[in-house]
Parts: structure tokens; sequence; C-alpha cells
């Protein structure tokens, strides 16, 4: 193929290379040149034009892109006509996209002119979606650059939809005492919904006690059942291979496939199979409707692919789907909209551990340590905001001056942390539906995690905490339900927000947080110098 410069009387049968404008003519890029459009440009004045010339043996980028893309379509793919050099491919149903990426890779690789691009492997898609696209880049090519990629495929059609199968899919929610039957019910709400794109049905919802026994029972009945694929809610997540889900599905005779997976939120899945048939031992988050690691299974079980260990190790890039206060994902809803909060900052301690000096008043970063954290309330949506006062307290008082706060003094503060946390409950509206109970001494943290907190709490209408994690372990500040204040009276001395968390039980939902500041405290004279370094 020629591209350049071509004189007019010169250019009939070649392609405009840009568009041409003379007078009343007009020639669209991409478009012939005929004899008689020839004339009118020389008849304009124009001597030359930049035009394509094919050579003996070329091919149009039109029919260069109909015979890849029909040579990439398999199974459940449809293309369109072509058009400017581009063929789009279609799924002709919903299910699971399927891609050889090695035969795609391949395929860039043979030149330059030639580009493939499709969905990530494995997406679910729905009937009509575009999946992937070819997209010859110049006018034309060689043809012999198009049999060598078509030579390079064989017979491999690397694009394909796996369809969904109308299966049956039996639940098993495991019990102990604390987890409300109502947060099983929304549970099964939540994965029918999942279930509904794949034309699935619940067909089963089995609770037992979380023992390894009555498990087992369970999943061998299913196993003999119509059931094509057995999911296990556990009321207690899975933390190794002889906690109670992977033991149950042994003893009932089945094997264990993997444990865990390199996706998050996801990481405490069970993928394992009796009879032919798939079990998933579901992790925590797949009680939320949002995107996780168990989706990837579930979505590949339902359009019949096996999910084998490689396949789940195979998952970790672009595994990492956890929400974080920098980088909120699209989907989330808008802050706050159902749960109101309120906040609340303890500010009443004696600082032992500092020495002399109140470490509430210290400076950091050019103001008082406590003055970060309770701004950090103000700058959220939490209202009203609380602030528990007791050592110190005229001071305390004096340096939030100004600030819109409540000051709730508690002349009981020498006895501990639980009469703080009592003080400060007892001072809420009876409107607050929950509160965020923020440290005096944790200045870094910020609105964005108060605000992140209540979002989960409204999200969560059976949840008694939220609570937010840093590589695994809980930090603070922590959101409390209403319904968990009366554990309140039971707290003494320094027992606070970890007591109340205990009597939670497994209604507490933990956020991941990648945020330092939800573990950092300050409580020594070194912490203090640490931190302003």
């Amino acid at each position: 193929m020629k591209f350049g410069p071509v004189p007019v009387a010169e250019a009939a049968g070649s392609i405009a290379a840009h568009t041409i404008r003379a007078g009343d003519t007009i020639i669209k890029k991409g478009a012939a040149i005929t004899a008689e459009a020839a004339a009118k440009l020389a008849a304009a004045g124009v001597a030359e034009v930049v035009a394509v010339r094919f050579e003996p043996g070329d091919i149009d980028e039109n029919a260069a892109a109909k015979r890849l893309a029909e040579a990439l379509a398999g199974r459940g793919v449809v293309t369109e006509a072509a058009f400017t050099g581009r063929v789009n491919l279609f799924a002709a149903a919903a299910g699971v996209l399927t891609i050889d990426a090695g035969a795609i890779d391949a395929l860039n690789r043979v030149d330059e002119a030639i580009t493939v691009a499709t969905l990530p492997l494995m997406k679910p898609v729905v009937a009509g979606e575009m999946v992937g696209t070819v997209k010859i880049i110049p006018y034309g090519l060689p043809a012999t650059l198009v049999e060598q990629a078509l030579a390079g495929l064989g017979a491999v059609m690397p694009i394909g939809v796996a369809p969904y199968r109308p299966l049956s899919v039996a639940v098993i929610s495991t019990l102990l005492p604390g987890l409300k039957p109502s947060v099983v019910d929304k549970t099964l709400r939540v994965m029918a919904e999942r279930l509904a794109p794949a034309a699935a049905t619940l067909s089963v919802d089995r609770r037992v006690p979380h023992e390894a026994s009555a498990l087992a029972q369970a999943i061998a009945k299913e196993a003999a059942s119509s059931a094509d694929i057995i999911v296990v809610f556990g009321a207690s997540a899975i933390t190794d291979r002889r906690d109670v889900i992977p033991q149950a599905l042994l003893e009932a005779g089945g094997k264990i496939e993997h444990l865990g997976m390199p996706v998050d939120p996801g990481n405490l899945l069970l993928i394992g199979e009796l009879a032919g048939k798939p079990v998933i031992g579901a992790p925590g988050c797949a009680r939320s409707p949002k995107e996780n690691g168990f989706d990837w299974v579930l979505q590949r079980c339902l359009a019949g692919i096996p999910v084998t260990r490689a396949d789940i190790q195979a998952m970790g890039v672009g595994g990492l789907l956890m929400e974080i206060v920098s980088r909120p994902q699209p989907r989330a809803p808008a802050l706050l909209e159902a749960a109101p909060v309120a906040g609340i900052v303890l500010a009443a301690g004696r600082s032992t551990r500092m020495g002399q000096a109140n470490k509430l008043l210290q400076s950091v970063r050019g103001q008082p340590m406590l003055r970060h954290a309770v701004e950090a309330q103000l700058a959220s949506r939490a209202r009203p905001v609380i602030v528990v006062t007791g050592h110190q307290h005229e001071e305390i008082a004096a340096m939030l001056a100004g600030l819109d706060v409540a000051l709730v003094h508690n002349p009981d503060f020498a006895s501990g942390l639980a009469s703080s946390v009592r003080a400060g409950l007892a001072a809420l509206p009876g409107t607050a539906p929950g509160v965020v109970v923020s440290l005096g001494d944790m200045p870094n943290v910020t609105a964005g995690v108060i605000d992140r907190l209540a979002q989960v709490f409204a999200e969560s209408s059976d949840a008694l905490a939220v609570v937010p994690t840093l590589l695994g372990q809980r930090g603070n500040p922590v959101l409390l339900a209403r319904a968990l204040f009366p554990e309140v009276e039971k707290l003494e001395g320094d027992q606070g927000a970890r007591r109340l968390l205990d009597a939670a039980g497994d209604a507490i939902v933990e956020v991941p947080l990648d945020d330092p500041a939800i573990a950092l405290d300050v409580d020594t004279p070194e912490a203090l110098v640490a931190l302003e370094r």
C-alpha cells in the first residue's frame, strides 16, 4: 500500500487519506476518489491530494477486519458488519466471557496494522453487550499479514461466551447464638438477586447449627438432591482447613479444591466438590450485594465453567476490589442519606502514660491533638458531635471554644473509660440511630473514615457495629448502633468499645481501609515525637 501525495490527475481510483474540500466538492476521509471527483478537484485548482493506493496483494481494511473477526468469534459471539476497518463482536446470550489470552496476544504481535481488544477474561456479560473489537489501523495491508494472523489462530476461536444454564442452587446457613434470623434472610435475598441474571433458582434454604457434623449431613443431603450447586454461608468466617465448613465437606465425602483467594473482599472463600457438584464456602462479604470474590467463582459455576485451584490462584492481578476512603467506587451511594449518625469524641482520660502532661493538649501540626480529632468529626456528616471531658475539663473546654460541639463532663472519669462511654451515649438525642465513637488521641483520623463507617451502616440494616480494619486488624473509630446502647450499662473500669463489640457478636461489619491512621493512637512521649517526625 502506498500512502502520500498524489497528483490530482492520477488520483482516480485511490482513497482519500484525509477529508478534501474544494469549492462545492467534498470527499470524505476514506472515500474512493472517482474520476469525476478528481476532475472537479482539478477544476477547483487542487494540484495534488494525500491518498492511499493499493498494490497487488493488498486487502482493504474492511475485508481484513471481517475475516479476522469471523475467525475470533466463538460460541455465543456474533459479529457486526465492517465499517472504517472495524468489526465489533457481541455476546449472543448472557453468560461468562471466555478468552484465549495467548491467542489474542499472538494476533496483536503479528503487525501493528492489526489490533484486537476485548473485555476482561471471565467477565459476566449480557446479551447484546460488546465483548471485543477488531480494528485495522491503515486503509489496507498486505493480505499475507491477514493470512499469517489466521494461521496463528489455527482452529482456535478465542473469544466466546459460556452461557448461563438454568441451574438450581442450594443454600445452607450455619447458625450461632447472636446471629439474627434477619441476617440470614437478607443473605438469601441478596443471593437470589445474584442468581437472577443467570436465570438460576435458589431451591433450598437450609439452616443448621455451626457444627461440622450437622453441616456435613446437610451438605451430603443436598449433594444427593437435584441441586446443581451448594453454597454454605457460615455464621463464622473460615480461617483454616480444620474449621467447621471445610471439615464438614470432608466428613460428607467431598474434597477441598482450594481455601482462600487473592481477591479482596473475598479472601476467606472455599471451593470444593461433592458428587460432581461445586460446593462453595462463602466469605462473609458475600452477604453484601457489592462485588467480591464470591461473585467471580459463582458466575463461573453458573456458566458450567470448572473452578480449579490454579484458577483461584490466578485471580490476584485485578483482585483488589475493596473500596478505600481516598478512592470510593462509583457504585457507592450518596453518603449517609439513610443513617444520620451522631459523633462522640472521648477526651476525659488522665494521660497516665504520657507523664505529667495531658496528651490531648499537646501540639500536633500546630494545634492541640484533641482538636484534630474533634475537627474530623465536625468535617464529617455526623451530628451532633459530643465531646466527653473529665481530667482538666476546663482547659479542654477553653481549647475547644468556638467549635460547634456539645461538651459533656464526666465527673467519674477516674473510674475508667466505661464511665465516659456511658456519659456520651446518655447525652445523645433519641433520634440518633447510631454513633461514631472517636478517641481524642488519634489525631490522624479523617472525616472520610467517619463518613465511610456511616455509609456502610446505612447499607447494613442488621449491623450492630461497624469497625474499620487495617491488614485484618480492627481499629478506631467504631460505629455503634442504638440497639447496642443498653450493653453499655454492663461496662466496668476501662472497658469500652471493644467490650461492646463482643456483645455485638456476628452482627459486626468490618470495613477494610488502607489508612494507618485508624491504628495510630498517641499514648507516650515517644509516640508523640514519632508522630511529629
